[in-house]
């Protein structure tokens, strides 16, 4: 058992927490390349590095993901201190920039002085679509009024296509639930928000965030518009821009005759702003304020419809799979290193089939406790 505890101290010094090790920046001048009051890191990574959130194999690790302010251009880097097969070589790192290659589109550099060249192009960059509204936010730290536009667009958009499929990159880092949607369906609309600023005697762009809408059909003649998915992105949140860029959509979709109605489904899941909100207004730690998002969740969510359903009990699922997940996967990293003896006592965490039971099992007696705190709050 010695011989394992070290082994697992030894292997424990090359995991890496993915949501640090993902540097994101939004470049608008080639200074801020190496600024690091530019960067900022996920919130969440689970979808491309499981439910730990944890990349294996390496020490110091800096997966660099930096966007061009507006064309969102991409230079993709992966830098580390050191590997684990230069001390193990029974062991194999995780393959970081594969699981990065599965998200970010074709294009992207990975030569620092490639990425600043495109940085000179984007003076030519322009929104897509058409302009629909025009407004201002005043800066304390400029000491002046910032102004930003909203743009609607479709997959028909000259250029779109193609930069949207790097927008929709930062969806797996700041929305839980998220998934990437087919553009090649008509029925989609896409709002884009901007500010308009200036650099070098031009005007520019940069992206600050978006919404996805789908249209559904409503005999014989009307269409019912969905909202789907919303981010602002962190550098520009918490100045009033998602309801601006909700209020902008709203008034275009109840001009229009063909409209039915509007509905909203976004995908917002359990976020770092919640926990802060929670803590400073509320007075209660990310644990109990989780507990509470859960429950009220529960309480708007018609778990008649499959899909809500299904949404709400994959979030929960997902936190109460952590511990095993992390204990699963330590022990396939070990079996790799240790004889069979060391492996007896701890081989029954590896009981896949039993896990999904204390699982599912988990998940009811949670939601039957949620159930009875709601009827709770019905009767007071």
């Amino acid at each position: 058992m010695s011989g394992m505890n070290a082994m697992e101290k030894k292997l424990a010094e090359y995991k890496c927490d993915t949501n640090e090790a993902i540097c994101l920046k939004l470049v608008r001048f080639p200074e801020d390349i190496e600024d690091e009051s530019t960067t900022f890191h996920p919130e969440y990574s689970h979808q491309l590095f499981g439910d730990d959130e944890v990349a294996f194999g390496y020490k110091g690790l800096q997966i660099q993901l930096y966007y061009s302010a507006g064309n969102l251009s991409t230079l993709f880097k992966v830098k580390y201190t050191a590997k684990v097969t230069e001390k193990f070589d029974c062991v194999q790192p995780d393959d970081v920039e594969g699981k990065i290659r599965e998200v970010i589109p074709v294009g992207f550099s990975c030569n620092t002085d490639d990425f600043v060249s495109l940085l000179e192009k984007e003076a030519n960059f322009k929104p897509f679509g058409t302009l629909l509204h025009t407004f201002k936010v005043h800066s304390v730290e400029e000491g002046e009024d910032i102004t930003y536009q909203i743009y609607k667009a479709d997959v028909s958009t000259p250029g779109f296509r193609e930069y949207h499929e790097r927008l929709q990159t930062f969806l797996m880092w700041f929305i839980e639930t998220a998934s990437f949607i087919d553009v090649d369906d008509e029925r989609w609309d896409f709002f884009l928000l901007f500010e308009k600023y200036n650099k070098d005697g031009g005007t520019h762009f940069a992206t600050v965030g978006y919404m996805t809408v789908y249209n559904y059909y409503v005999y014989p003649d009307k269409t019912r518009p969905r909202v789907s998915q919303m981010l602002i992105l962190p550098p520009f949140q918490g100045e009033g821009h998602g309801a601006q860029l909700l209020e902008a959509v709203h008034r275009f979709y109840c001009t229009s005759p063909l409209v039915q109605d509007i509905t909203e489904q976004l995908s917002f899941g359990f976020s770092d702003e919640m926990v802060t909100d929670a803590r400073e207004k509320l007075k209660i730690n990310k644990k109990h304020a989780r507990r509470v998002y859960e429950i009220l969740r529960l309480r708007v969510t018609d778990m008649g419809d499959e899909e809500k359903a299904r949404a709400y009990r994959l979030e929960i699922k997902r936190r109460l799979f952590g511990p095993y997940k992390k204990n699963q996967r330590e022990l396939t990293k070990m079996m790799k290193c240790l004889r069979p003896e060391e492996l007896v006592s701890h081989i029954s965490q590896m009981d896949t089939q039993l896990q999904h039971e204390e699982l599912e099992k988990s998940y009811q007696e949670l939601v039957g406790e949620y159930r009875r705190v709601i009827e709770r709050l019905a009767r007071a």
